[in-house]
């Protein structure tokens, strides 16, 4: 079973002209790993000098908008529990770590007591000891048994990288217990000759959900022994387990359970998760068990000084004669390269592939004018690159051989770089849990760290730079996932079924949603009932017909045209708008052009050049309600929740000039259509709420398609999620509403959850998108409000002001509900149309984001 999703994509940055730093302080997790003794800082810069070093360039002050202060915090020791392996224990003080931090000690002793348990405490905090070392004692009692292979555990990262980190830190900690301790990497990247070793020998078990989907549950027979033996699982960097993807792994984990079951173990979940609010009820709806909560984080914590930085404005003009703002990824670039030559090592992030490459390229061109040497301790880190690269990456930047690294979210995961002085992340990555998990990957030695945020061109990112409040006075989100989300449901209840028939047993396992979708699936012949049980109907495995992670499909494999080498991989969901023909494709430095797509054969074929632009795909994107499940009244409009069927089509792409995002041209494609079912949020208006808006037909479309960029660009401050996530549709007249109509749309089969709390946010969240617009110093509209780069239709038609009028009379008619969390504060809401218009261009405010797809 096959769903089909369409592309993510983001632009890069920037935010409104500066305001004079302040600066005040409060407690928030950013926490130093306590499981490495801390090292001699005194020949160190303090976070503030090097700060005031990145800003003493011209006009480089005027650019920090905000600086926040997060004093030191001193920690609180514990004992081990009693029941912890004396070897065990000798092991981690051998490793430097006397005495373990309370809530340490605290989830060893639910682990120890057969409780699933989560760790909620901040980056660094030392969460892996925290599981690592119950493990460690069980595996020790286990190898001591007279017959089989003793206890076994399993640990489950997001990403590669993180798990063949873990193994390192596995393997230097259990060294001193010799053979008690066998570990094993089990991946996509672990060689044939080696995996038969694995199943069969190894006690601890590294791997991800999607190898555990489509390579251990499917083969369970001959991970039998394993399985009857499993103990413990852990799940490391739990809180990245959320929407599709999220939902998805918790299927994966009730069918390993059910698995474990069959051969007789029911093993504990151990969770570590950055800060999080209500982390339990997120683990428990990961697992489908009752979860312990430990969040009380007992470990010192480093001095960091955070900065708001905010590119300025450029002499060019873009779209409509809109200014232009500095990108965020040169932004980025020119930190790193002074960074680098100030001798601190440092981390770059950037939500994009593409992003990555770039800020390394810039990086290594300028630092080779400042000493050639220092050129080569810059590089790129990105998913899509062979496993040999990705390793002697990591290798470099453990040994310190890289002082700057440009990375995408696969280094946020926990990898344990020590010593990093500073990191950079260019643009808001989408919730505060992840920036303050991308701010922690510095100062994990026990130094002070300097964290800084380069706001991207869109709206979201200029708000948070000018409102410090939405970042720092707010609490991180909730983790959302929904495991009944009958698009995720469906296919594991097919791959459960191959594994072995399912009964109605299985039903309360599975969810309440199974009873319902069992018929469905008999229907569709896959699924065939004989006697008590349903069997799998089809020859080829179940779990290979779904991707996890939204991917659509097999990766296209990217492959140089006159060699024949294999530059790397990308994502079937991400081909059309990255790989297409004639796309500028950057790989370790170095750039090329796509020469062909072959979507049936997944292969795009490449030749190295060097274009003086980049590429960004354009899309057209049609929507139809299937399903209305809330309508709720709008003053004469209405504001709506349901099922919707969205057609995407990327129809050509833009060259834009490298630095300054000049378009140089258009080039039309042609790639074939893509449907998409999934869950929206609309709101219709009736044509007296436009009369009283001054908003005519002449300017209906674009005041529609302009609140439907910011409306965008405003969601992640509300749902749990980032604006890649997330499209939107505007339509002045919609067939299925016959009003004038604008969607907002989970950018995943069958939904994620995002448009569901959009709904339920929608006056706060349309409040703060109104203020968005009307606070740009803009007149017409520019980046920072209403346009974006990504818009299917080239930013036409727009109107900025009719869009403020209708957004005005829209939440006038909005019934009063219920305080919704991270609310921005003074967003005027109320008021007529012509007070809204006074406020337009009275300060400089807020940008316009990307999505899936847009209209």
């Amino acid at each position: 079973m096959a769903f089909n999703h369409l592309p993510a994509g983001v632009h890069d940055a920037l935010g409104p002209l500066s305001v004079m730093p302040v600066t005040h302080s409060m407690p928030m997790a950013n926490n130093l790993r306590p499981d490495r003794t801390s090292t001699d800082t005194a020949s160190r810069p303090s976070p503030g000098e090097i700060l005031d070093r990145l800003a003493s360039g011209p006009s480089r002050a005027s650019r920090i908008t905000h600086t926040e202060h997060l004093p030191p915090r001193e920690g609180r020791h514990a004992v081990w529990p009693d029941r912890i392996r004396s070897e065990v224990i000798a092991a981690v003080q051998s490793a430097g770590i006397e005495h373990p931090w309370a809530h340490q000690a605290l989830a060893a002793e639910h682990a120890l007591d057969g409780e699933s348990v989560i760790v909620s405490t901040g980056t660094a905090s030392g969460k892996s000891l925290a599981y690592l070392v119950p493990v460690l004692s069980t595996l020790l009692d286990g190898s001591e048994a007279p017959n089989g292979r003793g206890a076994t555990a399993l640990y489950l990262a997001p990403t590669k990288a993180l798990a063949a980190d873990q193994r390192r830190s596995v393997k230097k900690l259990s060294h001193p217990l010799g053979h008690a301790v066998r570990s094993a990497v089990y991946d996509g990247d672990t060689p044939v000759e080696e995996r038969e070793w694995v199943r069969q020998y190894a006690n601890y078990v590294l791997t991800n959900p999607d190898m555990l989907h489509r390579g251990i549950l499917p083969s369970h027979p001959r991970w039998a022994s394993f399985l009857r033996a499993l103990r413990y699982v852990v799940i490391d960097e739990c809180h990245t387990y959320r929407g599709v993807f999220g939902s998805h792994v918790a299927q994966v984990l009730r069918r390993l359970r059910r698995l474990c079951a069959r051969y007789g173990s029911s093993p504990v979940f151990l969770m570590a998760s950055a800060t999080a609010a209500e982390p339990s009820v997120a683990a428990s709806r990961l697992t489908g068990l009752p979860v312990v909560e430990v969040a009380d984080d007992a470990s010192p914590r480093g001095e960091l000084v955070f900065a708001l930085w905010e590119p300025p404005l450029t002499d060019l003009h873009g779209e409509k004669g809109a200014p232009v703002r500095r990108s965020a990824t040169a932004e980025t670039a020119d930190l790193l390269t002074d960074l680098t030559v100030q001798g601190v090592r440092s981390v770059a992030f950037v939500r994009s592939r593409r992003g990555a490459e770039l800020i390394s390229v810039i990086a290594q061109e300028r630092l080779s004018e400042v000493d050639r040497s220092l050129a080569r301790r810059v590089a790129a880190y990105r998913g899509g690159y062979l496993p040999e690269e990705r390793r002697a990456l990591e290798q470099a930047l453990h040994s310190g051989e890289l002082l700057g690294l440009a990375a995408t979210t696969a280094l946020e995961l926990g990898i344990d770089v020590s010593g990093l002085d500073a990191v950079v992340i260019a643009g808001y990555p989408g919730t505060r849990a992840s920036l303050w998990q991308q701010a922690g990957r510095a100062g994990r030695s026990g130094q002070g760290a300097l964290a800084v945020l380069v706001a991207r061109d869109d709206p979201l990112d200029t708000f948070l730079v000018h409102h410090p409040e939405a970042l720092f006075d707010q609490p991180v989100e909730s983790t959302v996932l929904d495991p009944d989300n009958p698009y995720v449901l469906a296919p594991h209840l097919c791959a459960a079924a191959s594994e072995l028939p399912l009964t109605e047993e299985d039903f309360e396992l599975f969810g309440p949603a199974t009873a319902e979708l069992m018929p469905q699936l008999e229907a569709a012949k896959l699924l065939r009932r004989r006697t008590k049980a349903w069997h799998w109907t089809r020859r080829e495995r179940a779990a290979d017909l779904t991707d996890i992670r939204g991917g659509g499909g097999n990766p296209v494999q990217i492959v140089e045209t006159g060699s024949g080498r294999l530059l790397g991989t990308v994502d079937a969901g991400a081909a059309h708008t990255s790989v297409h023909e004639g796309a500028v494709h950057l790989h370790q430095g170095r750039t090329y052009l796509v020469d062909e797509l072959h979507l049936d054969d997944s292969v795009a074929l490449v030749t190295e050049a060097n274009p003086p632009y980049s590429t960004v795909a354009r899309d057209t994107t049609a929507i139809s309600v299937l399903e209305t499940d809330v309508e709720i009244p709008w003053g004469d409009g209405r504001l709506c929740y349901g099922s919707v069927e969205v057609t995407n089509q990327v129809v050509s792409f833009l060259r834009r000039r490298l630095m300054t995002g000049e378009v140089l041209g258009e080039t039309k494609l042609d790639l074939p259509p893509r449907t998409l079912r999934t869950r929206a949020v609309w709101w219709t208006v009736t044509e007296d709420q436009l009369d009283a808006a001054r908003v005519n037909p002449e300017i209906l479309g674009g005041a529609l398609h302009a609140a439907e960029h910011a409306s965008i660009g405003m969601l992640p401050l509300f749902a749990t999620c980032d604006r890649w996530d997330i499209g939107g549709v505007s339509v002045p007249l919609h067939p299925d509403t016959l009003l004038p109509t604008v969607f907002v749309y989970d950018g995943h089969p069958g939904g994620a959850g995002f448009a569901e709390r959009a709904f339920h946010t929608a006056r706060e969240w349309l409040t703060a998108t109104r203020q968005a617009i009307a606070s740009c110093e803009c007149d017409a509209g520019c980046p920072s409000c209403i346009q974006s780069p990504k818009c299917g239709n080239g930013n036409e038609p727009l109107h900025k002001r009719g869009a403020v009028r209708l957004l005005t009379v829209l939440l006038q008619g909005a019934p009063t509900a219920p305080a919704a969390p991270a609310a921005p504060e003074e967003q005027p809401g109320g008021g007529s149309p012509e007070e809204a218009e006074q406020h337009v261009g009275q300060q400089p405010d807020v940008v316009t984001a990307t999505e899936p797809a847009e209209g």
